[in-house]
């Protein structure tokens, strides 16, 4: 019987706590997803650069989904900065940090931070061993191209990332490149085409009981059902989607849910419950820092305040908004009011 040394044993208890943590972030169990992941990250102190670094992308998407975008994108630049202190960087663990600060930099608003974090990507990927890791690239970038309106171009990165996800059986991550192309469908107009893609990923995401992402792939879908005028299908989506959506478990998308309950209020005349969804939705982005969604969301409720007739609450709602960009790309939810 062949013995299993300390360090062998330490470096299994690590990989099973990174997948863990994964299992967690799934179930959007967040605080256990950050334990896991911090007790492999510290197991990892002295092993491999690439599953450490995989520890420390974890950490910071669980802080994301809680809606703590600023403190993610914070964990992603130290552990980048103290990797090219390295001689020799390792080059899949730069790539993988990279493309995680994409999405944190886009929700912040901080579209040259997140296009520089694309192209420091794509100039690693030649030297990367990791398949899967280059079509995370190919799918993560997408963002950064639509908010540079080269909606084309996030389309082409999406069908690589798709073709090498689908060559190498990853379920999971396809169901994310499903997402994406729904997504970019929807910031486009090409609302039929979303609806298609989004329902591919919630059907992949539900059978993978990936709970936590499903819902938010439903509030997103929701929104291209209410622009398509399936307004009573969006809300029965929305109204079962609250319980599991809270200010720390999916912060983002809560807000944006939020923000569609209240423009299906304003539809149907009800100013009062439009107003509590819009307040509801502009808490919780605050909180989160983002930038697009806020500054659609303050849009929103300034122009209900000032058609009530209160123009003071309407400028203090503006005001909030001040400095921020809501445009295609840069919401989670889309386009922004002006354009939709």
């Amino acid at each position: 019987m062949t013995e299993i040394s300390a360090t062998e044993a330490d470096a299994e208890q690590a990989f099973a706590l990174l997948r863990l943590g994964e299992a967690a972030l799934d179930a959007g169990e967040l605080n256990q997803a950050r334990e896991h992941f911090a007790a492999a990250e510290e197991r990892f102190a002295d092993g491999p650069v690439a599953q450490r670094s995989a520890a420390v992308r974890g950490r910071a998407v669980s802080h994301l989904l809680a809606g703590e975008v600023r403190y993610a994108s914070h964990l992603l630049e130290k552990a980048i900065a103290q990797l090219e202190l390295d001689e020799r960087p390792d080059p899949d663990a730069l790539l993988l940090l990279h493309v995680a600060a994409i999405g944190p930099y886009t929700d912040l608003g901080a579209y040259a931070r997140a296009a520089r974090a694309a192209e420091q990507a794509l100039n690693l990927a030649p030297s990367a061993t990791d398949p899967a890791l280059v079509a995370l690239m190919h799918r993560s970038i997408a963002r950064t191209l639509i908010v540079a309106g080269r909606t084309g171009e996030a389309e082409a990165s999406l069908a690589r990332a798709q073709e090498i996800f689908q060559r190498l059986e990853l379920h999971t991550d396809l169901a994310h490149c499903h997402w994406m192309r729904g997504y970019v469908h929807a910031q486009d107009g090409d609302l039929e085409q979303a609806e298609r893609e989004l329902r591919t990923a919630r059907d992949m995401l539900a059978a993978g009981n990936s709970v936590l992402f499903t819902v938010q792939v439903e509030v997103e879908l929701a929104d291209v059902l209410r622009r398509r005028g399936k307004g009573p299908e969006a809300e029965r989506l929305l109204q079962a989607l609250l319980d599991e959506l809270t200010p720390w478990r999916g912060a983002v998308h809560s807000g944006g849910a939020h923000r569609l309950l209240g423009l299906l209020a304003e539809e149907r005349g009800d100013n009062e419950a439009a107003e509590e969804h819009y307040v509801s939705a502009l808490a919780l982005l605050e909180r989160a820092g983002a930038a697009g969604d806020l500054a659609d969301i303050c849009r929103l409720l300034g122009d209900l305040m000032r058609r009530t007739g209160r123009v003071e609450a309407a400028l203090d709602a503006y005001r909030t908004g001040l400095g921020h960009r809501a445009a295609i790309g840069t919401t989670t939810l889309g386009p922004a009011p002006a354009d939709a």
